[in-house]
């Protein structure tokens, strides 16, 4: 028997993030065609691991280089239109913010307070994600009074 079923395609996504004045903050950029905010994705590359790709993408998409304790937060399926993708996603601390970039002209990039960040998103999968990455870092006042 043979299966026709489409091979499952794995993407890599990167959560870069930033501790500024003890609050976490999220780095992200908007899609190419919609113009919508997200967080850098893409294919993984057949030379790379899933999480060297996540970081190429930050680099190329948001214009960002981190730390290489990146964190794998888990993955979930992503549906569009003609294909079922897992996404594997990683967190990765910002070291260095680029002014110049492959992606500079095609996307823009701006920081997130997780506040904002739930307002722009609606995946519910990576606010999860977020929620994992803020616990793990055992912030303190993260929302003071």
């Amino acid at each position: 028997m043979q299966d026709n079923s489409p091979e499952e395609i794995v993407k890599s996504c990167v959560i870069p993030f930033r501790i500024t004045e003890g609050k976490l903050e999220l780095l992200m950029v908007t899609s190419m065609k919609k113009q919508k905010w997200i967080f850098p994705k893409g294919y993984i590359e057949f030379n790379l691991s899933a999480f060297e790709s996540a970081k190429k993408e930050a680099y190329e998409e948001a214009g960002v280089v981190g730390e290489n304790e990146t964190v794998e937060l888990g993955s979930f399926r992503l549906k569009k239109k003609n294909e079922v993708a897992l996404l594997k996603v990683f967190s990765m601390e910002v070291t260095k913010e680029l002014k110049d970039y492959p992606e500079k002209n095609l996307r823009k990039r701006k920081w997130f307070t997780i506040d904002e960040m739930n307002e722009a998103i609606e995946n519910q999968d990576l606010k999860g994600f977020v929620t994992k990455l803020k616990d793990s870092l055992k912030l303190p006042n993260q929302y003071p009074v």
